[in-house]
């Protein structure tokens, strides 16, 4: 049983620190239906900038709670700038445009980001440690141990996607994206400027891609090139699996993954090797028997 407890913990963290990368992905679907593969990479810039943050403008020794903020800013401003840059320069001028081409552009961006930072960032081409910047330590619950890092993920990310969710449901730019999402052309009679609720998104989307690199990067204290696809695929599934397009969708989404993932690696067939496989056959189950995902709902199309 204890076993089971801590499996489930680390399931759950896992999941809260996908859902913060679920939470971009459904965001931008939501509003202009782009499956927005290199949502990934800005999640993994966000990363190697918070780890630029602690390597080169933190001064040695400098106390957790004092190097934290500055890692999470950094991270904050890099994954928008690339998100902000993505959506102006990529994605932009192909809005309209056969719906291939956005899709093809985002695996391009994707693949991009990869190299430039493996090339320009200094020893990118291994995987590099990361920072505790935390807490040192672990809560004990009983039979479980958690890291404090993993407690500040669990209570970070849901807070977070609680907060995206009022905040969409009640601020004036929040009502304008769910124009915007539902008509932009109509939205843009009503004087709502799509462009700058599409950008909006993006940044919202980045700026959550950047906590998450930095809760991400302070928890499993190594980052590379390649956590921003391996994670991003998991987060794209989560999304579809809690309803693309629905905010507290993608958030159950990933802590389902979360929870399958960590207990198929302990208990499953195959093992950590072959946890993946499980994570897509819930997909697979879940969508046979409800195509719109948990929270989704089903898409009327008029003849």
């Amino acid at each position: 049983m204890s076993t089971l407890a801590q499996q489930i913990v680390n399931g759950l963290v896992l999941g809260a620190l996908i859902g913060l990368i679920a939470l971009g992905y459904t965001m931008v679907y939501g509003i202009i239906q782009l499956i927005n593969f290199a949502h990934g990479e800005v999640f993994m810039v966000g990363a190697f900038g918070a780890h630029f943050a602690w390597l080169y403008l933190l001064p040695a020794g400098t106390p957790w709670y004092a190097a934290l903020p500055v890692m999470v800013v950094a991270a904050v401003v890099v994954a928008v700038a690339v998100a902000v840059a993505m959506e102006r320069w990529a994605y932009r001028p192909l809005r309209g445009s056969h719906k291939l081409a956005p899709l093809i552009t985002a695996l391009g961006v994707s693949i991009l980001l990869q190299e430039v930072v493996r090339v320009f960032y200094p020893g990118a081409t291994a995987p590099l440690a990361f920072p505790r910047a935390f807490a040192e330590g672990h809560l004990t619950l009983g039979p479980v141990m958690i890291l404090w890092t993993g407690v500040l993920a669990l209570a970070l990310a849901p807070l977070l996607a609680a907060g995206l969710h009022l905040y969409v449901e009640r601020s004036r730019l929040g009502r304008a994206m769910r124009a915007t999402a539902q008509d932009p052309d109509t939205a843009r009679l009503m004087g709502i400027d799509p462009d700058r609720v599409i950008l909006a998104t993006f940044v919202i989307g980045g700026a959550l891609a950047g906590v998450g690199a930095v809760l991400y990067g302070v928890h499993y204290t190594q980052i590379d090139t390649a956590i921003g696809f391996q994670n991003g695929i998991f987060a794209f599934t989560a999304a579809v699996l809690g309803g693309i397009g629905n905010i507290r969708g993608a958030m159950l989404g990933a802590m389902c993954i979360g929870l399958v993932k960590s207990l198929a690696g302990q208990y499953a067939w195959g093992g950590a090797q072959y946890d993946y496989v499980w994570v897509f056959v819930l997909l697979i189950l879940v969508l046979m028997f409800r195509p719109q995902g948990f929270l989704g709902r089903p898409e009327r199309v008029r003849a």
